[in-house]
């Protein structure tokens, strides 16, 4: 097996192991400190994530590319040079943006957010921005050399502490109030971080041939190509990132500043921002595990089509990611829909979000379709396109958000419609930008059959739900009605050639075993 293909299998094993922690990481949270507690800690987030994204400029993915080709020559002195520029870069912006967090934490709160609770989760989170620096760079490190066991390692480390210390440090610090709860669970991220950064020195330490700190200074000084090096590759990758970081930071301000103008409390708006943000949006984003998976493996096969100017095998790929993406999608959204409410029963002991679940989730079609279709823009060096499509999207979100929650017949609602409005549109651009470039024909039948047998499972679960089992314990009902949409979903594609042998032949390792189950 190649280096790639077993660093890609290493990194999708990781990739789902840590979206499943995560998700019980925020089950843990959402137990602990409750709808409002979510919501103080939903708003201090956007605000971490900007910090961090402006703060690592993208330079992960550069490291990855100029690492890579100075390994490939055996120049280790550029190597050490890359790493003790990037750390440079990446430490001093955050010896810059973690006070300064400190420093307008209250300012933010009292102004911009409208509850003033939200300092505390915001001072909180603040020091974690110098080790997300450095940690980033040792991944980028790590990538480059294409050794991804450190790097996957690193994110199940990190994800497995976080929910200890969450579930320790908001346990001890609600009896002071819910906005201590949250700087608990906030403050769990940071030992969380700490943990793997820790873990990842120890690798590095191990794996190294060379000293960094051995003429470090004189490194830096002489790194001035090297800095020009990677902003070149660094700042055109982080644009996207940085939009979405961007427009998640003014999300939960204009969110809380529209809601008052309709009347609702700041504790109220918390509340509903939490249940929004904290319960519905991770549980309807959870199956994008696929997708992006998909996404990772496409930019290599892309770029490799694109570069022999191989036009039907880039148009074969884009119908292949399509047709996955809408078939995997469509189970997980009829699935949501229909079990909205004891799928968060079960999860948060509360069902209050279902309500956004039901409308958003018919809409997060499109947008597990986003990272597939960016990673074709970016393989076929359309990476600025895909820049302005997200900043497209991300201003028009904004601004139904607020208009539409500031009215008091729409509330909170207003925001899920700007969330279902800004998905359709970023990945209608990335869509159309793709056409332009590619002759495509839309294979009606890929889309029709697995829709009308998403339907018909769909039916099939809400009846098993209701009825067959109505009466019997919350958790065995639930458990039961998803296996019976996912078995009557699968057993219906199987027959009707939705999923064909030859596809399921390609699977590694059981692919000869589960073709045997296909009827064409």
């Amino acid at each position: 097996m190649s280096k790639f293909l077993k660093g890609t299998l290493i990194l999708l094993l990781a990739s789902l192991i840590t979206r499943v922690l995560g998700f019980i990481n925020r089950i843990v949270i959402a137990r602990f400190i409750g709808e409002e507690g979510v919501g103080l800690y939903m708003m201090a987030l956007p605000t971490l994530f900007l910090v961090v994204n402006i703060t690592q400029l993208g330079l992960p993915v550069a490291i990855s590319k100029f690492v890579a080709e100075a390994d490939a020559k055996g120049d280790e002195k550029k190597i050490k040079k890359i790493l003790i520029v990037a750390i440079t870069c990446t430490f001093s912006l955050s010896m810059i943006f973690t006070p300064a967090m400190l420093i307008l934490a209250p300012k933010l709160s009292d102004t911009l957010f409208t509850d003033s609770r939200t300092v505390w989760p915001l001072m909180a989170i603040a020091p974690i921005v110098p080790i997300i620096a450095v940690s980033s760079v040792i991944r980028g490190y790590f990538q480059g050399k294409q050794n991804m066991k450190p790097f996957a390692f690193s994110q199940v480390i990190e994800q497995i502490a976080r929910i200890t210390f969450i579930a320790v440090l908001t346990k001890a610090f609600l009896p002071y109030g819910i906005e201590f709860a949250a700087a608990g669970a906030m403050f769990a991220s940071i030992i969380g971080e700490l943990v793997s950064l820790v873990y990842l020195m120890t690798a590095f330490k191990l794996k190294k041939h060379f000293k960094v700190r051995k003429n470090f200074f004189g490194m830096v000084k002489s790194g001035k190509g090297t800095f020009q090096e990677l902003m070149s590759i660094a700042l055109p990758s982080t644009g996207s990132r940085f939009i979405g970081s961007l427009a998640w930071f003014f999300e939960p301000i204009v969110v809380a500043q529209s809601l008052a103008l309709a009347g609702v409390s700041a504790s109220m708006a918390t509340r509903q921002y939490g249940e929004l943000t904290g319960y519905a949006l991770p549980l309807l984003m959870l199956p994008s595990f696929v997708t992006t998976s998909l996404a990772t493996s496409l930019v290599p096969a892309v770029s490799e089509a694109n570069s022999r100017g191989d036009v039907l095998l880039v148009e074969r790929r884009l119908q292949q990611t399509l047709r996955i993406t809408f078939v995997t999608g469509c189970l997980a959204v009829v699935s949501m829909f229909v079990l909205a409410e004891p799928i968060l029963q079960v999860m948060y002991g509360s069902s209050n979000a279902a309500v956004f679940i039901k409308f958003l989730a018919p809409f997060f079609i499109l947008f597990y379709y986003q990272m597939p279709l960016q990673s074709m823009l970016q393989a076929m060096n359309l990476a600025k396109s895909a820049m302005f499509n997200s900043l497209a999207g991300a201003i028009v979100k904004i601004a139904i958000i607020w208009l539409l929650a500031s009215k008091e017949s729409f509330g909170i609602m207003g925001a899920a419609i700007g969330i279902a409005v800004g998905t359709i549109l970023v990945t209608f651009l990335h869509f159309t930008t793709i056409i332009k470039i590619i002759p495509f024909t839309l294979k009606f039948r890929d889309y029709a059959a697995p829709l009308a047998i998403a339907f018909a499972a769909g039916w099939c679960g809400d009846y098993t739900y209701s009825t067959l089992l109505y009466g019997e314990p919350l958790v065995p009902r639930l458990l039961l009605s998803l296996a019976v949409i996912t078995i009557a979903y699968t057993f219906l594609l199987l027959l009707t050639g939705g999923i064909k042998k030859k596809e399921l032949k390609r699977i590694p390792v059981v692919g000869n075993l589960l073709s045997k189950l296909a009827f064409h």
